[in-house]
């Protein structure tokens, strides 16, 4: 598969080779799609749309909050408290039968316009990701050459290759993706063990507890939630 606008950007997330590359993906997706809805964004029609009905979750709020343009998320909380006070909350009790407003009501608790941003962009780049393991050898080795594969990410490959690859080539890639998994929780298993052996009174005491030990909490806690837990 010859280097295209899709495949350069697969490539340049598995160079590094630290960590999750898909957490890479989804890091770098998250970035962007932080940077766009504070930029021009705000002044689009149809994106407003999209985040008066949806908003935003705490997480991305949280990173959106200390940007320094803070009139991008003043013009849409303003347009979104409009959406909500004109079309959902109401003190009027509905005129009969099932409330429409309890859909939208939960359409904008729950939903948040980065997150279906990224997830959108996401799907798109798995897929390229799995076209370029299937069909490029040198893709497979550098895929095989990754530090990691957390855990959801694990479980993402894997649901996104049963619908797109073939029977054929299926088992070879679900073994790369759990050799990558295994690897690491593998490796996690053990430190926690000997973690929590620290704490049995029959284990001698010997000293300051190793780094890879006092991490080791952290590290888990990061690959099973794709999140970065480490100490800052």
């Amino acid at each position: 598969m010859k280097d295209s606008i899709y495949t350069i950007p697969i490539s340049e997330v598995f160079e590094p080779m630290q960590g999750c590359p898909i957490c890479r993906m989804r890091d770098m997706l998250e970035e962007r799609s932080i940077e766009y809805i504070m930029g021009a964004a705000m002044m689009e029609p149809d994106v407003r749309v999209e985040t008066n009905r949806t908003g935003f979750c705490e997480d991305h709020l949280r990173r959106m909050l200390p940007r320094k343009n803070r009139l991008s998320i003043g013009l849409m909380f303003q347009s979104h408290l409009d959406y909500l006070r004109k079309d959902i909350v109401s003190a009027s009790a509905p005129a009969r039968g099932k409330d429409p407003r309890a859909e939208k009501a939960r359409e904008a608790a729950e939903g948040c316009y980065v997150c279906d941003r990224i997830q959108k962009s996401m799907d798109r780049m798995l897929d390229t990701t799995l076209r370029m393991w299937e069909k490029e050898e040198s893709f497979r080795q550098l895929f095989a050459k990754q530090e990691l594969l957390c855990f959801p990410h694990y479980q993402k490959l894997l649901q996104a290759a049963q619908g797109k690859l073939g029977k054929k080539i299926y088992p070879a890639f679900s073994e790369a993706i759990g050799t990558l998994a295994l690897k690491q929780l593998n490796a996690l298993k053990t430190d926690i063990d000997s973690f929590c052996n620290l704490f049995d009174y029959r284990s001698p005491s010997s000293g300051p507890v190793p780094e890879h030990l006092r991490t080791s909490i952290e590290r888990t806690a990061s690959y099973l939630c794709s999140r970065d837990f480490s100490e800052k």
